[in-house]
């Protein structure tokens, strides 16, 4: 049996809906704890792991998931700019958001880069990939990007070039080495 490692994105939060920076206490809203409520994961995962955010622990909750929490799985650290919306950020620090837009792989000031990121989850993965299990990991649209940059060896530059909405799923299996199955829409 190979691993088969499923990464779900966390439910919606009001950042996502108004553009923003989250904050790792920020919940998901009403609406996407509505559309995460009795999804089912398909087959079943024989190990559920979660970003520490509220909105991931929020995410396996309204799944009726228990779960362990996984540092790794994480989101990009925001730093200065964590819990703040795009127009408040643009209002008082329009070139280093114009500097961020050019390079998001840069990180926000005081905050993270996404190759920090993409080593932490990188790491992770490789831990899981002699379990020989089906997992399920709650986590953030960075973090996939970060594991599918892994997996396909492409730049970070590449990475921010795909969309990931709330709830949606990357697919992976380890046979020797990682694999990329797909990239869904809503549900696990």
């Amino acid at each position: 049996m190979a691993t088969r490692l499923v990464f779900l994105c966390h439910a919606a939060t009001r950042s996502m809906r108004e553009g923003g920076f989250p904050d790792p206490e920020e919940p998901a809203d009403v609406g996407g704890l509505s559309k995460a409520e009795g999804l089912a994961p398909t087959p079943p995962p024989e190990a559920v792991f979660v970003a520490p955010s509220q909105v991931a622990r929020d995410t396996a909750q309204a799944m009726g998931l228990a779960a362990s929490v996984a540092p790794a799985l994480a989101d990009i650290d925001h730093g200065a700019w964590r819990g703040r919306s795009l127009v408040d950020v643009q209002a008082a620090e329009p070139e280093a958001l114009m500097g961020w837009i050019q390079d998001p792989a840069a990180g926000a000031p005081g905050g993270e880069g996404f190759a920090s990121v993409q080593a932490r989850v990188s790491a992770w993965m490789e831990a899981q990939a002699a379990s020989d299990r089906r997992i399920l990991a709650i986590t953030h649209q960075t973090v996939m990007r970060a594991a599918l940059a892994h997996v396909l060896e492409i730049p970070p530059s590449a990475a921010f070039r795909i969309d990931i909405a709330p709830l949606s799923r990357l697919t992976l299996s380890f046979n020797r080495q990682w694999r990329f199955q797909g990239l869904g829409g809503d549900g696990a």
